[in-house]
């Protein structure tokens, strides 16, 4: 699940002012992350045949551009931003740049104050497809709360685990580590495999204060409810099945109902997706 030493955190925007907020927060990410920013615009020929002025919808695009642009610099006036209008449907465009991206970050459009979601909405193509992490930022703000990471044994959760312990040494430290195990279940075996894991994998991030909780319920509504007092929450998109396209059942929980921004981490195991 490594990526490229110069690969950067991609972020799409609209022409529509919506858009800033998730720019803000792609900032702040490449910027604790060590990573340039790149901001993509898709344009539409389609769209812009059918629009009054063909030279009108490009200027549209380019001051999108600019305007994410502006708000990048907002966050951070020396982050590495680059910034392109990129011919093509917005998902494909976000799709083939995440085959090299550190991280894409697209907004989520509302859709946890929504009772039904397009499974063709932005958010869920991507987080669902990209071949690489994919943070799906919300409308509003977080709270200052820990990172959250959703463990389940998978190889996929303990790279879930390594991005988590990375945001967390890279904010202000707090990381909780959430394993959820059935009403009957084992707790606390599984509280020794969790505090293990966390010991081993937590050894390169000293300054980070882990906390695991083994918790009993539903594993998405769980996660959700811990995401009401995150900053983030990290989970593996699939466990260990390597096929793109698909979230598993918590990731798609998360997806549609988390209040807290997330990131779905992929293994490295993941089948290659052929892109529009």
């Amino acid at each position: 699940m490594s990526a490229a030493a110069d690969a950067p955190v991609v972020v799409g925007v609209s022409g529509s002012d919506e858009s800033l907020p998730v720019v803000r927060l792609a900032a702040r990410e490449a910027a604790e992350h060590g990573r340039r920013l790149s901001v993509l615009h898709a344009f539409n020929w389609e769209a812009a045949l059918a629009a009054p002025s063909l030279a009108g919808a490009r200027t549209e695009a380019e001051g999108a551009i600019d305007r994410a642009v502006g708000a990048a610099r907002e966050v951070d006036a020396d982050l590495p931003v680059d910034a392109h209008v990129v011919e093509g449907a917005a998902v494909a465009v976000l799709l083939r740049q995440s085959e090299s991206a550190f991280l894409v970050v697209v907004g989520d459009g509302g859709m946890t104050t929504r009772d039904c979601v397009s499974p063709e909405a932005a958010a869920v193509q991507v987080a669902s497809r990209a071949g690489c992490p994919t943070l799906v930022a919300r409308l509003d703000p977080p709270p200052t709360g820990p990172v959250v990471v959703g463990l389940d044994g998978s190889a996929t959760s303990r790279f879930a685990l390594d991005f988590a312990l990375d945001c967390a040494a890279r904010h202000d430290g707090r990381l909780r580590a959430v394993r959820v195990v059935e009403p009957n279940g084992d707790g606390t075996r599984t509280e020794r495999e969790v505090a293990d894991l966390l010991a081993q994998r937590g050894s390169r991030h000293p300054a980070v204060t882990a906390e695991p909780a083994v918790l009993r319920g539903d594993p998405g509504q769980v996660l959700i409810d811990q995401s009401r007092s995150a900053r983030l929450v990290v989970v593996g998109a699939r466990g260990d099945q390597p096929w793109r396209g698909l979230l598993g059942a918590v990731s798609q929980s998360l997806l549609y109902h988390a209040p807290a921004p997330v990131v779905f981490i992929r293994g490295v195991t993941d089948v290659p997706l052929e892109t529009p």
